[in-house]
């Protein structure tokens, strides 16, 4: 049987909360960039009631690491280590990148997806990604943060590796759209306000618990990829 999985993202613009069932997948999910903290527990607590089941009844919970906005990421992994050390339970890891990407498969049925996250200071957060089915991407390179005129030199992608696919483009990194065109090839449609969504980060996480790729709550920690993210906020708040 499968497990039954808590997720939860607050790694964008958008809060989303889902609980992945043995036979189905609830979600909630609201774009309010603000109020990712006095949402997400309110939505833990109504997916438990529509599911009548109690926290108790988790296999495991999944969250959103990043990469995203540094407050967002701090949300989800405080929530999200609170629970699982206190539930004893394992943590799922799931890519922000990934998830958009997922989602650009479920609700556009693109099979190759460039996924950007506008990261400020004129750079983005990228992972391109070919899906191989529900819950499986590949991704290809790696995920960074660049300035839009270098994702293929710093991804470790070229134009020959994205040939063969036709690609969409998602998420607000696509801002950039112009710039990001010369980079990439056969890109045939951008959705540029596409975010991570419960749906997707369920469909991951439950591959990954068939994989046995679980962490310790200790362990639950987010991916900023901008190296200098933590030494920035220490440094302003002194």
């Amino acid at each position: 049987m499968e497990p039954i999985i808590l997720a939860i993202d607050t790694s964008t613009e958008a809060c989303s909360v889902a609980l992945g069932l043995p036979d189905a997948t609830l979600c909630r999910y609201e774009v309010e960039p603000r109020k990712h903290t006095e949402l997400t527990l309110p939505m833990v607590q109504a997916l438990l009631q529509e599911a009548d089941i109690s926290l108790q009844s988790l296999q495991a919970i999944a969250f959103v690491r990043g990469p995203g906005a540094f407050t967002g990421l701090r949300i989800a992994a405080g929530i999200v280590q609170g629970l699982a050390y206190g539930l004893d339970l394992p943590v799922i890891s799931v890519s922000s990148l990934a998830a958009m990407a997922h989602r650009a498969y479920r609700e556009q049925g693109w099979q190759a997806v460039h996924a950007a996250i506008d990261a400020r200071m004129g750079e983005v957060y990228w992972g391109s990604y070919r899906v191989q089915g529900w819950g499986q991407l590949e991704l290809c390179g790696r995920e960074v943060v660049c300035q839009p005129s270098g994702v293929l030199e710093a991804a470790g992608l070229s134009t020959e590796m994205l040939q063969d696919e036709v690609w969409g483009g998602c998420g607000t990194g696509w801002v950039h759209e112009p710039v990001l065109h010369t980079q990439v090839p056969r890109v045939q449609a951008v959705w540029d306000d596409c975010y991570p969504h419960g749906t997707d980060v369920i469909a991951l996480a439950k591959t990954a618990w068939q994989r046995g790729e679980l962490i310790s709550a200790q362990n639950a920690q987010p991916v900023y990829l901008r190296d200098n993210v933590v030494q920035v906020k220490a440094a302003g708040k002194a």
